[in-house]
């Protein structure tokens, strides 16, 4: 599984680079599809919204935020001409990566659009924050940052990024890979025993 980041084809960036739009920051997975009439509606103000938290034209410095479009849309065509609209800094999920699929059942969307906000380590914040992202716009980002309790990277010196251990671009994502795998295991493994007490 690989995250593709939204900048031009001739502007590609390392995996290094791309492991630190996703390292230490709050994760947004935003659900939806471009064809969706309330997504229509709601790209404009999460686009705002990320602009405002993360453009150096609002901010001095920008917000510990990442987002990955995980999207529903019908063809690889509508997802990248939604993509061509919306910030340059937004990752997605490859049209045909058969994970956005289990994301789907592991967050329960049923609806969209959906954004599901996690700390760096996968734990979920705000299960959907369509409406909060609505009403308050960006001041509901100090509430998210202070539940995922960041490291404020600005107390490192230079020298201790380079000693950090590099982790793979995906590994928030892995990690709910892995959790998702890991209670599938632990349903397996109920379904057993109670068939083990039956007999």
């Amino acid at each position: 599984m690989l995250l593709v980041n939204n900048s031009d084809r001739d502007e590609v960036e390392t995996e290094r680079e791309l492991g630190w739009a996703l390292e230490n920051k709050v994760l947004l997975l935003y659900f939806g599809a471009s064809g969706c009439p309330r997504c229509r509606r709601f790209a404009p103000l999460l686009k705002d919204f990320f602009v405002r938290l993360t453009d150096e034209f609002y901010v001095e410095r920008a917000s510990q935020l990442c987002l990955v479009y995980v999207s529903r849309d019908g063809s690889e065509r509508q997802q990248q001409e939604f993509l061509r609209s919306m910030p340059k800094r937004w990752l997605a999920l490859p049209f045909e990566d058969e994970f956005k699929r289990e994301l789907e059942l592991r967050f329960a969307v049923s609806e969209l659009p959906r954004v599901v906000v996690l700390k760096p380590n996968g734990d979920v914040i705000v299960g959907d924050a369509v409406d909060e992202i609505s009403r308050m716009g960006p001041a509901c980002f100090q509430n998210w940052q202070e539940a995922a309790e960041l490291v404020d990277r600005n107390f490192l010196l230079a020298e201790d990024f380079d000693d950090c251990a590099r982790r793979s671009i995906t590994d928030p994502i892995r990690r709910l890979k892995y959790k998702l795998g890991k209670r599938k295991g632990a349903r397996r493994d109920e379904k057993e025993e109670e068939e083990d007490g039956e007999s």
